[in-house]
């Protein structure tokens, strides 16, 4: 991609869309992290349907030119990414006067896409693909260039309406509607298995959003550093240690999981992390979220033994198998303190986890020419992970399910990771830490984005946070004092640890309380000419924006956590309470078909329009998932929900009455 134009090209290419005249054809970049290429699923006649598929975005006149190139893409990469029609203009989130638009609120959803594929951020930006290997903003460029377009010819009285990454166009509504509606990946449910993912995105008819990517909402790894923080943080105060001095092992450098070495600095331990993809390591070192890069374990057994005598805080990368980790660890009796595992085991045979004894090119070429024997190797792989966390842990590690599908798919492996009082040896990291500690209460990755893309209007809203959340943790109960101090302290470091990576973005964990005092607080600061707009949101890995029985309601013990009602009624509810725009996916951190989640954007202007639909909305979004939890029977929620009644009169929900366990076992 060539570097940026004037502001006059770029909007005239927003609004150009597809262009009339055909652009020169795409050279491939081999400097680029490309997709790996995909498995081929489709028969001789569903491949024609796929380049039918791919060429209606274009006029006839130009399918005899297309046709071949799409054909030869499809062959090569598995799908038709139609590469020549990259933009020529750098894709990076900009100031949100300089995007064309007869909507404000248009204009910041075109930002939020930007940042989504900003080179900087997103794992394979050529295959617009955010992060985990699959998540995706768009399923190919036309899809790209005609979102902008429309987007660009938007009113206030319009939404755009998107199906898995096709803009299927603007429908006339009014001012109070969402300005878009996203669906990712919404299956007939017999058809939501990980081989019709590949077999209809392969056809250009859907795609896996994950998260945030499909719904514009990713602001880089600094999305899950926070989370990670307080999950690291927790896991020590579990295991009743200091992080000092003692060692956290992970794996995983991609988008989200390469927010662990920087969250380990955070916290202050030695973080091991290993990751397969030297592009993936390189990048992570050179944007200084990982300090040093090792290429063997002999070199780093001797580092982590100078760190511990140190007691050093640092952060290492290895490049290479995280299961030779382990053992090297293992053999040269060094202590693991936490562990845990962020590769993308939601999405097994094509990228998200690499078998050991394999190179990153040997097992690329496998899982693409050789699907089957690739699945046997990667279970194999698994059984041997498994083997050596347990050797550690029966020497005290703490392991966790980091929510990426570990223990799930080691189970599939047939690996020794049963449970003998529970489904799995070892707990999810929401069932320990997150689910009881945070989203019980209602407090989960409340996120801004500062849309003039100025720095200085971060620092302001840092600042405007910090003295908001001081001021509620003055009258906040005991029991979620923890909570207040964690993200206080938090913020205020949040400059010094240089969290940004595209976009000028936050992220800090709040409950309903602190969203709609943070956000009222900017709204003024807005009003006043402090600040520019801004655009809030939130991970969709959230107290009610997800349901997904092996991460975020792995602590719902009632039997629903298999039901999805949550995430549905969470979009629903979002989207007439003033939400900018509303996504609901299938799939995610844990898998196609695992999970059903949902998430928001909201623009805010300084107007008193902005402050209503803020207040009704973001306490709506919370409420909605403490209200389900405390169904559940979960105690910390049924102490949050009856705090929001109290603070809320016309909030009316209904409270469990708790059984006696004696009654039920005994009759």
């Amino acid at each position: 991609m060539s570097e940026d134009i004037s502001i006059a090209r770029f909007r005239e290419s927003i609004q150009t869309g597809i262009p009339e005249k055909l652009p020169a054809p795409h050279v491939y970049d081999t400097n680029v992290n490309h997709a790996p290429k995909r498995k081929k699923i489709l028969n001789a006649e569903e491949e024609k349907l796929a380049l039918r598929n791919a060429l209606r975005y274009f006029d006839p006149k130009h399918h005899e030119i297309l046709l071949p190139e799409f054909k030869e893409e499809l062959e090569k990469y598995g799908r038709i990414y139609m590469y020549r029609f990259m933009p020529e203009y750098k894709i990076k989130s900009r100031n949100i006067a300089d995007y064309p638009a007869n909507s404000q609120q248009a204009a910041g959803i075109m930002l939020m896409i930007q940042n989504n594929l900003d080179h900087a951020v997103a794992q394979h930006p050529h295959e617009l693909i955010t992060y985990g290997g699959n998540g995706a903003v768009f399923s190919n460029w036309a899809q790209y260039l005609l979102t902008m377009k429309y987007l660009s010819q938007m009113n206030d009285e319009q939404t755009l309406v998107m199906y898995s990454g096709h803009p299927m166009g603007l429908f006339p509504s009014h001012k109070k509607a969402p300005r878009c509606v996203v669906t990712n990946g919404m299956m007939i449910p017999n058809y939501s298995q990980p081989d019709d993912w590949e077999k209809f995105n392969a056809l250009g008819v859907t795609q896996y959003g994950q998260m945030t990517a499909g719904s514009f909402m990713y602001i880089g790894p600094q999305g899950i550093v926070h989370g990670t923080t307080i999950t690291v943080l927790n896991a020590f105060r579990k295991i009743k240690k200091e992080p000092t001095g003692n060692i956290f092992v992970t794996s995983g450098l991609g988008g989200m999981s390469g927010a662990q070495p920087k969250a380990g600095n955070i916290a202050g331990c030695i973080t091991i992390c290993a990751e397969m993809n030297p592009k993936a390591v390189h990048t992570r070192h050179s944007q200084g979220w990982v300090d040093v890069v090792i290429k063997n374990t002999t070199d780093l057994i001797s580092r982590v033994q100078k760190a511990q005598e140190d007691k050093e805080t640092i952060s290492i990368a290895f490049e290479g198998n995280i299961v030779h980790v382990w053992e090297a660890l293992y053999d040269a009796d060094i202590h693991i303190s936490i562990g845990s595992d962020q590769t993308s085991l939601h999405n097994p045979w094509a990228g998200g986890y690499y078998p050991v004894d394999l190179t990153f090119e040997e097992s690329n070429e496998m899982m693409s020419n050789q699907p089957d024997d690739f699945k046997i190797e990667v279970q194999k792989s698994l059984r041997r992970h498994v083997d050596a966390i347990n050797k550690h842990t029966e020497k005290g590690t703490y392991f966790f399910d980091y929510g990426n599908a570990f223990l799930l798919e080691s189970s599939r492996a047939d690996a020794d990771i049963k449970g003998t009082d529970t489904e799995f040896r070892y707990p999810s990291y929401v069932q320990d830490i997150m689910g009881p500690m945070c989203f019980d209460y209602g407090f989960g990755p409340f996120r801004w984005v500062c849309a003039s893309n100025d720095p200085e209007d971060l620092k302001k809203t840092d600042q405007i946070a910090t003295q908001v959340l001081e001021q509620l943790s003055k009258e906040a109960p005991e029991r979620i004092q923890q909570q207040m101090q964690d993200n206080i302290k938090w913020i205020k470091g949040a400059q010094e640890n240089k969290l940004v990576v595209g976009s000028q973005a936050r992220i800090l964990y709040a409950d309903a309380i602190g969203r709609i005092e943070i956000a009222r607080a900017f709204n003024k600061a807005i009003e006043a000419g402090e600040i520019g707009p801004i655009v809030l949101g939130r991970d969709h890995h959230d107290v009610s924006g997800t349901d997904s029985p092996y991460r975020e309601t792995s602590n719902i013990y009632d039997g629903s956590r298999f039901t999805a009602d949550m995430a549905i009624q969470n979009v629903i509810g979002d989207s007439f309470r003033g939400a900018t725009w509303v996504s609901i996916h299938n799939g995610g951190g844990v898998g196609w078909g695992e999970v059903m989640n949902g998430g928001f954007g909201m623009v805010i202007d300084g107007s008193k329009e902005s402050e209503d639909k803020l207040e009704s909305m973001l306490f709506w979004d919370v409420n909605n998932g403490i209200a389900r939890r405390n169904w559940a029977r979960n105690e910390n929620a049924v102490f949050a929900i009856k705090r929001a009644m109290e603070i809320n009169p016309a909030l009316q929900v209904t409270i469990p009455h708790m059984v006696s366990d004696d009654l039920i076992d005994n009759n």
